[in-house]
């Protein structure tokens, strides 16, 4: 590692820390205000910022990125106005910073309140989506966090010319808010942060499975995230095979680009003949490579699914299927192969679906819908920083909440601890007033 690499890396964390105790204090209607300066200025710079990722669109494609990557890079006018859409819905959620979780009266005039407060530092770490870098920036200020942000070098212009607008958008409104946001240019620099454990508080990585695996084995700073999508739909017996086509065709078919889309599909055996042969026809128009078992494929054309399939998350239009005997096998099935991140039953059975969403060890699980619907801003959590199948702090799509962590407020009229010890001691009232 190149010291000049570390020096600068450790200055912007540095940089971020020291703007991270400023930023809890920020009130909400100036977060809010510099939110809105962002959107704003994003639709004022939309041609610059368009036309730096043509820039590197074109370079990507020279440079023969993978399709699925390839689509995520994309940045255009829709995916702008989208962006600037998220950022207004995120100004209306309500503030993460300064809640009050629990009050306890400890004894008379002695109060103990637990309080909602911001995670600190941030570093975020993902692949090609430009649009993530506007989510994640907009999330960590409205909840008081500093960030430092690492993307994809097939997105270097389109960042740079995002974290520009968000920056100058921030300062000109305020300038408590310089040095909240910085972006890192290099995979040196970034394996460098992993290094700075004083300085840095949570680490968010979106990517493959082996940037996350990476990215967990090489640093002492919590991580959090999710090291795969292998997302699943079980169609039940009593499912309503019409209703299933839709579901299940969304699922694989809306984006399959990213972790929240369909990876295998589970279909009970006493549907699979009337169901599979309409769900294949949908499947080739849209030009679906599927995968299946012995029973699958006695039912429709596909290839032989094998052991590695089940473990897979395509991100493509490839689909891996199979036939199960009953609910139980497809939970097993779940359980063992999936990622742990959305899952899916299709079925008219409450009693079979309240099991199904029991069992199931995932994130999210779902009912009659496509596991699409993962999403923090579907959740109307304001956008999200990621997906966390991490069963401590925050667990599914991370938006505002999961960026906060508590502190505890003790307020006394003069107590000492020595009265309340040995003989004669006063005794704690311990009485919940929250």
């Amino acid at each position: 590692m190149l010291p000049c690499v570390m020096d600068s890396t450790k200055e912007a964390a540095e940089g971020a820390k020291r703007a991270s105790f400023g930023l809890a204090a920020i009130p909400l209607a100036l977060r809010n205000l510099a939110l809105a300066s962002i959107a704003d200025q994003l639709e004022s710079h939309k041609a610059e910022i368009l036309l730096a990722n043509d820039r590197d669109i074109e370079q990507a494609k020279r440079h023969d990125l993978a399709a699925p990557l390839l689509k995520r890079l994309r940045y255009d006018s829709a995916k702008l106005d989208e962006s600037t859409m998220q950022i207004r819905s995120l100004i209306a959620q309500e503030d993460p910073i300064g809640k009050v979780l629990s009050r306890t009266e400890l004894d008379n005039g002695l109060i103990l309140e637990k309080v909602s407060c911001p995670i600190g530092v941030i570093g975020i770490v993902f692949e090609s989506r430009p649009d993530a870098l506007v989510q994640i920036s907009t999330l960590c200020l409205k909840s008081g966090n500093a960030v430092l942000l690492k993307g994809g070098s097939e997105a270097k212009r389109t960042n740079e010319a995002l974290v520009k607008v968000i920056n100058e958008a921030i300062i000109q409104t305020d300038p408590c808010f310089e040095g909240s946001v910085h972006l890192l240019s290099t995979r040196e620099e970034f394996r460098s942060l992993l290094a700075l454990d004083g300085l840095v508080d949570l680490i968010i990585p979106r990517g493959s499975n082996e940037l996350v695996r990476s990215i967990q084995e090489s640093t002492k700073i919590p991580v959090l995230g999710h090291a795969a999508g292998i997302c699943h739909t079980y169609v039940h017996e009593d499912a309503d095979l019409a209703l299933a086509l839709r579901v299940c065709y969304d699922a694989k078919i809306q984006y399959p680009a990213v972790c929240n889309a369909m990876e295998t599909l589970l279909v009970n055996q006493r549907v699979a003949r009337d169901f599979l042969p309409s769900m294949a026809a949908e499947y080739e128009k849209a030009r679906v490579e599927l995968k299946g078992d012995e029973p699958t494929r006695a039912l429709i054309k596909a290839e032989e699914a094998t052991e590695e399939d089940w473990a897979t998350e395509y991100n493509d239009l490839v689909l891996s299927i199979k036939v199960v005997s009953s609910m139980e096998e497809a939970i097993e099935h779940i359980n063992r192969y999936g990622s742990h991140h959305t899952d899916s039953i299709i079925t008219k059975s409450r009693q079979a679906a309240e099991r199904f969403m029991d069992l199931v060890d995932s994130a999210s699980v779902m009912w009659n819908c496509s596991t699409r619907f993962a999403d923090g801003f579907r959740y109307g959590l304001g956008a999200e920083v990621g997906i966390s199948t991490n069963k401590t702090h925050a667990r599914g799509p991370v938006g505002l909440e999961g960026l906060t962590i508590y502190k505890w407020k003790l307020r006394g009229s003069g107590q000492i601890v020595a009265d309340y010890v040995g003989k004669g001691a006063k005794e704690f009232t311990h009485r919940k007033l929250l």
